[in-house]
């Protein structure tokens, strides 16, 4: 069984993900990443900078709004990406189609149980072919633009009665996700700047031209696991198994269709690609600040070999990583982005000077690049609220 150090995984890290070696387009990373983290729509923007010199918002708007080669969608474990349109069906397949009929089944029940219709299945398909009339008729709209079309859509629901995050939860955000878990339709163009989370929805053929494929979904699951060993493998079972969100089963008949070879890891066994077996070279000593979310950082489950004993200052109780600073394919630090425009960052561990002097410049290009826009990082992890807590310098 052939033998992957944790040295040589940091450097497939750093040359697979453009890291080491930065790329020359946002579709290229977000094809080779099998996917940008856009839960928060600012992370998308970020992770393009890290990895692309000169690189300017615009170029990644045109590929999403323009050109739309990319697309934002649910995915793997119900997290939002921004993908290849050439993935998006794969991904619908194996992974957002699944979480449709539980969300759905859930929302007719809660339909009859707030006593806003007693057929709640026979309400919701009324409503939603309502609100696809509407968007068809329009090309793309708001929530907001679609209730003046479709009035039901601003009934509200009130959940978790009696607890300390008890709220009101619009029909129009349980009517519009059931329609974008089904496929039927995409998030499109924000209305307000690249760090904006207000989308408007197009119809998903209009928006890519053809609707999404209908796949086989044991083929998608191979496909996926396909391209996850191209850019992350190694890998252990338990991290495809996280990163995917699937049962045992399917992982392991995903792995198994996929052809993936076993190899010896430092933390036990892992899997590569079949054409993957062979060893890299090291690149060059690199550096990079990596937002919160970022793909890199959430790719494994199993993070020791990268993310070492930072776990605590560095990810929130949930598991969601914050901004972090990397050197050869280990995270070092982290960084935030303050109110006075500054990046601050803060090292967790002793760094040679040239590194330490390369994320130093790296903070001021970064701070410069963000201009009058302010990060406000919607998973905040402890090192970052404690860096902004700071006075400015």
């Amino acid at each position: 069984m052939r033998s992957i150090t944790d040295e040589e995984r940091r450097a497939r890290l750093g040359l697979r993900h453009h890291l080491a070696k930065p790329a020359h387009d946002p579709f290229t990373i977000a094809r080779d990443l099998v996917g940008l983290h856009s839960s928060d729509p600012a992370t998308v923007f970020l992770s393009v900078w890290a990895r692309m010199r000169g690189f300017e918002t615009n170029q990644l708007e045109q590929a999403l709004y323009t050109d739309r080669t990319l697309v934002r969608m649910l995915g793997m474990r119900r997290t939002m990406f921004v993908v290849p349109a050439e993935l998006a069906s794969v991904m619908d397949r194996a992974c957002t189609r699944s979480f449709y009929e539980r969300e759905e089944r859930r929302f007719h029940k809660l339909l009859e149980d707030h006593g806003i219709a007693k057929d709640g299945a026979g309400w919701a398909a009324r409503v939603a072919q309502a609100v696809l009339d509407s968007l068809y008729d329009r090309g793309e709209a708001t929530a907001r633009e679609i209730t003046e079309d479709v009035p039901e859509l601003g009934l509200k629901m009130r959940m978790n009665v009696g607890k300390n995050y008890e709220g009101d939860v619009g029909v129009s955000t349980r009517i519009l996700y059931l329609l974008a878990t089904a496929g039927r339709i995409v998030r499109a163009q924000p209305l307000g700047t690249w760090v904006s989370s207000q989308y408007r929805w197009a119809p998903t053929d209009l928006w890519l031209g053809q609707p999404l494929a209908e796949l086989d979904e044991s083929a998608a699951r191979s496909q996926l696991v396909d391209r996850w060993l191209s850019c992350y493998g190694p890998g252990s079972f338990d991290d495809i198994k996280w990163w995917t969100g699937w049962g045992v089963r399917d992982t392991r008949a995903a792995l198994e269709a996929a052809g993936a070879v076993e190899v010896e890891l430092e933390s036990g066994t892992g899997f590569v690609h079949a054409s993957d077996t062979e060893s890299v070279r090291e690149p060059k000593t690199w550096v990079a600040l990596l937002p919160g979310l970022d793909s890199t950082t959430m790719g494994w489950k199993e993070r020791d070999w990268y993310l070492g004993g930072h776990q605590e200052a560095l990810f929130d109780r949930n598991g969601n990583g914050g901004p972090t600073v990397w050197v050869d394919g280990r995270v070092v630090g982290g960084w935030a982005h303050l109110d006075s425009g500054e990046v601050a960052v803060r090292l967790l561990e002793e760094i040679d000077s040239a590194a330490e002097r390369t994320i130093e410049r790296r903070a001021l290009e970064l701070s410069s690049w963000m201009g009058d826009a302010r990060l406000r990082t919607r998973f905040p992890v402890p090192l970052e609220k404690e860096l902004k807590r700071l006075p400015s310098t």
